[in-house]
């Protein structure tokens, strides 16, 4: 008896060991302070956000996921907190094979998630993180043309006019040079899709051209690829 239950043993780990392979994603963190609810591992796929998993949790915001994947592509972690709140919370990371850990708080879930492991999501929040500034700055500058003394200010609303024109040319001129710095990253057509579309599209063509292989192969980058032959 001892000897069938080794051998069925040995065979449930073999076939454990056989469904993570070169290409498997495995999502795994805690949400400290979570309760209860539903955690789902989600993706686009043909124009619709569809569930890949999901995971019911009761008392313990520890989880873990597995998926293939054929190339780094976007995913995203949906928490469904089951607290009669219509606004729930939604992480996008840039996931691929390997192991991603995301770890955050029930409370602020999409707004402070740490997530470590992926290659193409650093490059992705090192965009945002510089990107974040110049919004923050063009937000600024707008609240400073709608004070009541400065409508009534010509020449400082035109003052105010020409730094929000400059600051957004600063911000595509970032996010053109990160393109054209970062062409081995799958994250670069994905953010030029997002953030760059605007953009002078002799640009964004010498971007594509600056893709390596695989880059330009993968989904966004043909993506991109199609977005420019649309509209040059």
């Amino acid at each position: 008896m001892k000897r069938i239950l080794f051998v069925l043993l040995v065979g449930i780990t073999v076939v454990s060991c056989e469904k993570n392979t070169e290409k498997t994603m495995t999502v795994s963190g805690n949400i400290k302070g979570l309760k209860k609810g539903t955690l789902y591992l989600q993706q686009f796929k043909d124009s619709s956000l569809v569930n890949l998993d999901s995971l019911e949790i009761q008392g313990d915001g520890t989880f873990s996921f597995s998926e293939e994947v054929a190339e780094p592509e976007i995913f995203y972690l949906y928490l469904n907190k089951k607290d009669n709140n219509d606004i729930n919370d939604r992480i996008t990371f840039f996931g691929e094979a390997g192991n991603i850990v995301i770890n955050t708080a029930w409370n602020t879930f999409d707004t402070n998630a740490e997530i470590s492991g992926s290659k193409s999501h650093e490059k992705l929040l090192e965009f945002y993180e510089m990107n974040s500034k110049f919004n923050i700055k063009e937000l600024t500058l707008v609240k400073q043309g709608t004070a009541p003394e400065m409508l009534e200010d010509s020449v400082a609303l035109d003052s105010i006019q020409r730094l929000v024109n400059q600051n957004t040319i600063s911000k595509y001129r970032y996010a053109l040079n990160f393109g054209l710095n970062n062409g081995d990253s799958y994250a670069t057509p994905y953010i030029m899709m997002t953030e760059a579309k605007e953009a002078n599209p002799k640009y964004l063509d010498s971007i594509y051209k600056g893709l390596t292989p695989e880059v330009a192969a993968s989904k966004y980058g043909k993506q991109f690829k199609e977005f420019l032959d649309k509209n040059n």
